[in-house]
């Protein structure tokens, strides 16, 4: 039925679904782990990046109490042998949240018990996420020698409001700045994040001692992307679109997922679960319809090709530093140096 009606942001979902009586809920380390006959165990091959500075963030076999390093062997799981699965996690299912004892062998060949706490499998999911965007902000740190700034927005909800705060704020004074809204799921912010990017300064306040300060706080004086493609969605779409027709820079990636008619999600089924009901289209000034059935089309279409990607390359990310290592070139935007102080000595006059 909802398929006759041509219109995205239609979907059923939630309410009183049952789970298997046999169902038993996944469990993982927030590592990648290879098994290994002549090591004895599975090998840590890679223990997902975090950032440091969110330590209750970092994936169990990262933390200090569950410290396990890559190239370790896990030779046992509550005293089970690894060996005797063909995949850890089948020695993991239903301890999600709760203390699980590993044996691991180290490289020199010493063993010692651990004690961690397993993640469930959509948290693990997160912490793989979670290092994906440590990693291209770590790059675009690198790439550019500290002058670019990189905020990712995963969705547009009030927890994304935490998460451009963390972000925008340490790198608000840099001469460029990527706002990333791949695979952005929509929500509610745009206009708020929007208004943010819209400030500008108009004076300065200079102290005795330091640098000068601008007025609006926070306000960002140099260039600005935008990153999108085909998963970017909904209010990231609404995003993307206001923030080149705002005039605020340029848009690259893919065209995206194309569902702009908004909807409240009020109307909730008697088992709490819910059918939406795409309500409100959104139309330009130009009097025409928005995004709705086709997307938003970036000035500059760059794409991923997956076995690119999979090798861990990231040709949006790379085209987004180039263009705005060129514009800061070809137009710079320092802070004005402040003017020389004036004589405020009081002069006499002898008449």
């Amino acid at each position: 039925m909802v398929s006759e009606l041509s219109a995205l942001h239609i979907f059923v979902g939630g309410g009183d679904s049952r789970k298997a009586p046999d169902h038993v809920d996944i469990a993982a380390l927030g590592a990648l782990l290879r098994r290994d006959e002549k090591a004895g165990g599975f090998v840590v091959q890679h223990i997902y990046l975090h950032d440091v500075d969110l330590p209750n963030q970092a994936p169990p076999l990262a933390r200090p109490d569950s410290l396990v390093r890559e190239g370790e062997v896990i030779l046992s799981i509550d005293g089970e042998d690894t060996l005797g699965v063909p995949d850890e996690r089948i020695l993991l299912r239903g301890k999600a949240g709760r203390k699980v004892m590993l044996v691991v062998k180290a490289r020199d060949g010493k063993t010692r018990e651990v004690l961690v706490t397993p993640v469930r499998e959509r948290e693990d999911e997160d912490l793989r996420y979670a290092e994906w965007e440590y990693t291209r902000r770590q790059k675009v740190q690198a790439v550019s020698d500290g002058h670019i700034g990189y905020v990712h927005l995963r969705a547009m909800g009030s927890g994304d409001i935490e998460q451009w705060a963390r972000e925008f704020y340490p790198v608000f004074n840099r001469d460029g700045l990527i706002v990333d809204v791949r695979h952005n799921h929509g929500g509610n912010i745009d206009s708020w994040v929007l208004s943010k990017l819209l400030r500008r300064t108009w004076f300065y306040w200079q102290p005795r001692v330091g640098n000068p300060l601008g007025n609006m706080q926070y306000a960002f004086r140099g260039h600005i992307v935008v990153l999108c493609d085909q998963e970017t969605a909904s209010d990231g779409e609404a995003f993307a679109e206001g923030f080149r027709r705002l005039g605020l820079g340029k848009v690259i990636g893919m065209r995206t997922w194309g569902g702009e008619i908004w909807l409240s999600a009020n109307n909730r089924l008697a088992d709490k679960g819910i059918a939406t009901a795409a309500e409100m289209g959104v139309y330009g000034p130009e009097g025409k319809w928005l995004i709705e059935g086709h997307g938003v089309d970036p000035d500059i279409v760059v794409d991923d090709l997956p076995a690119a990607t999979f090798a861990g390359s990231d040709a949006q990310l790379a085209a987004a530093v180039k263009y705005l290592l060129e514009e800061i070139k070809n137009d710079p935007r320092p802070v004005p140096k402040a003017p020389a102080y004036p004589n405020k000595a009081f002069q006499y006059n002898d008449n």
